[in-house]
């Protein structure tokens, strides 16, 4: 999808989820337009790698770690797989990461190798969003919530429910009043009035657990 269309799709979706459901309709009232904006330009490969970076870190803590890493290929915009192996474990120590994430980032980098992993994002164009999943789960310490993220915030895809993320599931608990968390059951049973513009639910619903 162009990012023309995109946008259109996204004034679709505001639209069609505004009809669907008016507690929906009230967080677009509230927070406007939706600013879901996917990285054209970033590929699969680059895209889990910065996101292990990011699991359960704090957000400026991990862009620190990330430009130390990025920094590590001074010839290019990021390392690529045959230099990331090549790395010894003390230089992506080096960069902030733990001892777990540095082997999950070579992880990928032999994935992107063997070819699980692509380095161009039209290798996943014409895949579903289940057997993205499937297929990138395959590399260790990649997990369904980081393909979800992906496929979101790198590919575009606009019907994702991330259910296992704490946010979507605060931000539905928040909309509806109640005082019990939401379960990933219950917000996937939630989150189907709004198919097949999910993706953009869950960006409202992040809106609502921050407010």
């Amino acid at each position: 999808m162009r990012p023309t269309d995109y946008r259109l799709a996204v004034t679709d979706a505001e639209r069609h989820l505004a009809v669907a459901d008016a507690r929906m309709r009230r967080l677009i009232e509230r927070h406007g337009p939706c600013g879901l904006v996917p990285e054209w330009k970033r590929s699969p490969y680059e895209a889990l790698v910065r996101a292990i970076m990011y699991q359960q870190v704090h957000g400026k803590a991990a862009a620190a770690i990330h430009g130390r890493f990025l920094a590590l290929a001074p010839d290019s915009s990021h390392p690529p797989p045959a230099a990331v192996l090549a790395f010894e474990d003390d230089v992506l120590r080096g960069v902030g990461l733990s001892r777990q994430k540095a082997s999950y980032i070579r992880a990928i980098a032999e994935a992107a190798h063997a070819g699980i992993v692509p380095l161009r994002r039209g290798a996943l164009s014409r895949a579903s969003d289940e057997a993205i999943i499937e297929r990138l789960t395959q590399v260790r310490g990649v997990g369904r919530w980081t393909v979800e993220m992906l496929l979101m915030f790198t590919l575009g895809r606009l019907d994702v429910l991330p259910v296992g993320d704490f946010g979507v599931r605060l931000g539905y608990q928040r909309i509806t009043r109640r005082t019990a968390p939401v379960t990933p059951t219950e917000m996937a049973a939630a989150g189907e009035r709004w198919r097949p513009y999910r993706s953009v639910a869950a960006w409202y619903l992040w809106r609502a657990a921050d407010a």
